[in-house]
């Protein structure tokens, strides 16, 4: 039992220590923590009752970002601009702690996750990136902060571009159907010949009292004619011409008008009425949806210059001077009691076998 300890606990457990503290390079940590800032401030057309405002994102960005930083795309880029594979893989023997030099995408894409500790917390995030010399270290911090900057001003460049480009549709569709109802009233005028049928309506029914009014004084008129006058006095016959005359004026007004039927051309005054004020609605709701579209992309423009979302740096890149990494203490001790609680569970079965026997 004592050799079984000592060859399977003591042993490696001094292997275990000499390698720590001969083999394993040093690694030096960097520290950065941010977090996404929008500012707004309201607008003139806030104040007024504006008719929209950009919507805001359905997922937090800190969320998004947070994805982000543990992304192969964020891996490979920054591998691009700064050669991960030379910095995590530098001269000596150690592959433990050390990247291959010639690892794969993925595998890099492992040992980030090794070397690069996030802690997201209350819409914070606070990075820890690994490194066997400080100053690069601070370089991947930094890098990997400018990266997070650039994914928030894109994001946010998307998202003015967007609503911007919804505006604009809603804009020239309003624009459209405008002309549309605009053009349709301008035909109606050119095929009837009338500018605006309700003032014509006024003349025609100003026209229709005054002929009922001389109707009216023409019959008081025949009828003191036929009272002092004999019967074929020529007075009396003019006069009744006349008053026909009058009567059928009145009938043919009133049937433009549309009060005996329709009218001569088979269409009445108050069809066309009805037609130009139908007219007249789709061209009034055409300019009020214009108007709410062009208010709506105003402000469009107006939040897209106005609302800033931004990176915030709490804490910007720091530089190590001490070594804090691999926690070699920490490190031994894990090892030891785990070899230690191997050895402790194959001697109970192996004393539970031989018992049983």
């Amino acid at each position: 039992m004592l050799l079984s300890f000592l060859g399977c606990v003591v042993l490696p457990g001094i292997l275990t220590a000499l390698y720590l503290w001969l083999v394993a390079a040093d690694q030096y940590a960097s520290k950065v923590g941010f977090t996404v800032r929008q500012e707004d401030a309201a607008s003139a057309v806030d104040l007024l009752g504006g008719l929209t405002n950009l919507s805001s994102s359905s997922s937090s960005d800190t969320d998004i970002l947070y994805e982000f930083i543990q992304s192969q795309k964020l891996v490979s880029d920054i591998d691009k601009k700064i050669d991960l594979h030379a910095i995590w893989s530098p001269e000596g023997w150690d592959p433990v702690f050390k990247l291959e030099k010639n690892a794969s995408i993925e595998q890099l894409l492992a040992y980030w996750g090794d070397m690069v500790r996030i802690s997201y917390s209350s819409g914070l995030i606070e990075i820890e990136v690994r490194a066997f010399r400080p100053e690069d270290a601070t370089l991947i911090a930094q890098t990997l902060l400018d990266e997070s900057a650039d994914v928030i001003n894109e994001l946010s460049a998307v998202a003015r571009a967007d609503a911007i480009s919804y505006s604009r549709d809603e804009l020239e569709e309003a624009v459209e159907k405008l002309k549309v109802a605009r053009e349709t009233v301008t035909r109606f005028r050119n095929e009837t010949q009338i500018i605006d049928p309700q003032i014509d309506l006024q003349s025609q029914a100003g026209l229709l009292s005054n002929l009922q009014a001389q109707e009216a004084e023409q019959i008081i008129e025949l009828d003191l004619l036929r009272e002092t006058s004999q019967q074929n006095d020529p007075r009396v016959a003019q006069a009744e011409r006349r008053l026909d005359v009058i009567r059928a004026r009145i009938s043919a007004e009133r049937q433009k008008l549309g009060f005996e039927g329709s009218g001569a051309n088979g269409q009445v005054f108050a069809d066309l009425v009805g037609d130009y004020e139908r007219l007249s609605v789709d061209r009034e709701f055409a300019e009020r949806a214009y108007l709410s579209a062009l208010a709506a992309y105003d402000s469009a423009l107006a939040e897209a210059k106005r609302k800033s979302r931004y990176l915030a740096a709490y804490m910007k890149p720091t530089s190590a001077e001490t070594a804090e990494y691999p926690s070699r203490g920490t490190l031994l001790m894990v090892v030891t009691l785990f070899l230690f609680l191997l050895w402790s569970t194959s001697v109970l079965v192996a004393y539970s076998v031989k018992d049983r026997r």
